[in-house]
């Protein structure tokens, strides 16, 4: 499977024209489909289904898709390869790539990107939020160099260092809400709420055992996966979300956040695999990150490296 033919498989699923993706190539029309029959021969699988006479649009199988997907990642990580590469020995430049979870712990993350851009103007950071899971898989697959998690990762796998944060778990909601009169809220007055949860992996979690009940036992109504989402939902009073401090900006808003009580708190790692071997712009901004949180407060993350 040669990476040309992977681009041109990608120019078919954004145009979702054979003819369109042509003439984005450069290339004729006959010479593009055959080009993409020989994929699907070499796969064994159909890829592309081609609509009916009079139509020139094309719509992706379920095997496109997966291959769109993985196509995407693909050359996503030769062309950072390549970046890496072909830096100059004098001069630290190129791209660092962070998976993180919502949290305000982040904008430690920031400054020492802010802090490194000072020193090395020519790199540039590329931050993709998502579910725990999504942002593992980046990190195994050398798409992420880094990644702000919360929980317990396999020690044999990843180098973990804990920031100096901790989130307070809470409820976001309507400010005329009659819980919205606490300056705290309790498990049991949680749970006679409709609920908007994040679509994370709920049973055992910190906030499940916090509920002591399981999602068959809430009253969830939606989940959410950015808390921006979240508070849309609880403006129009579809429900309270339970989320972080610090996500959404509750000043001179309809809505206020009221800490859990007693209190819940959750903290955070940096984490990223043990021998992949950092680019030198990872490796520079790693150098950042450790100065910033040791500033911030002192944390033992030597042994976990050791």
């Amino acid at each position: 499977m040669e990476l040309r033919v992977l681009q041109y498989f990608l120019a078919v699923a954004r145009e979702q024209s054979i003819s369109a993706a042509a003439q984005s190539l450069h290339l004729t029309q006959p010479t593009l489909s055959t080009q993409l029959k020989a994929l699907e021969d070499e796969l064994g699988k159909q890829l592309l289904i081609r609509s009916s006479r009079g139509s020139r649009r094309v719509t992706l199988t379920e095997e496109g898709m997966i291959l769109r997907r993985r196509a995407e990642e693909i050359l996503s990580l030769v062309d950072k390869t390549e970046r890496e590469i072909s830096a100059s020995d004098e001069t630290v430049a190129g791209d660092v790539y962070i998976g993180a979870a919502e949290s305000s712990g982040f904008r430690l993350l920031a400054r020492a990107a802010g802090m490194l851009r000072e020193r090395s103007p020519l790199i540039r950071f590329h931050v993709s939020s998502g579910d725990r899971a999504d942002v593992l898989e980046g990190l195994e697959r050398g798409v992420l160099d880094f990644a702000l998690l919360f929980g317990n990762v396999d020690p044999s796998k990843y180098v973990v260092m804990p920031i100096p944060h901790a989130d307070v778990w809470g409820a976001l909601m309507r400010r005329d809400h009659p819980l919205a009169e606490y300056k705290s809220v309790t498990a049991g007055q949680i749970l006679r709420e409709r609920l908007i949860i994040s679509r994370q992996e709920f049973e055992g979690s910190l906030l499940q055992r916090f509920l002591e009940r399981g999602a068959s036992e809430l009253d969830i109504v939606a989940t959410y996966s950015l808390c921006y989402n979240a508070s849309l939902m609880v403006e129009q009073g579809l429900g309270i979300a339970l989320t972080l401090e610090g996500l959404v900006r509750t000043d001179g808003s309809e809505l206020v956040f009221r800490p859990f009580s007693p209190a819940l708190t959750d903290t955070l790692s940096v984490v990223w695999r043990k021998h992949q071997g950092l680019s030198r712009a990872a490796a520079s901004y790693l150098s950042c990150l450790k100065e910033v949180f040791d500033q911030t407060k002192v944390v033992d993350y030597g042994e976990q490296e050791r």
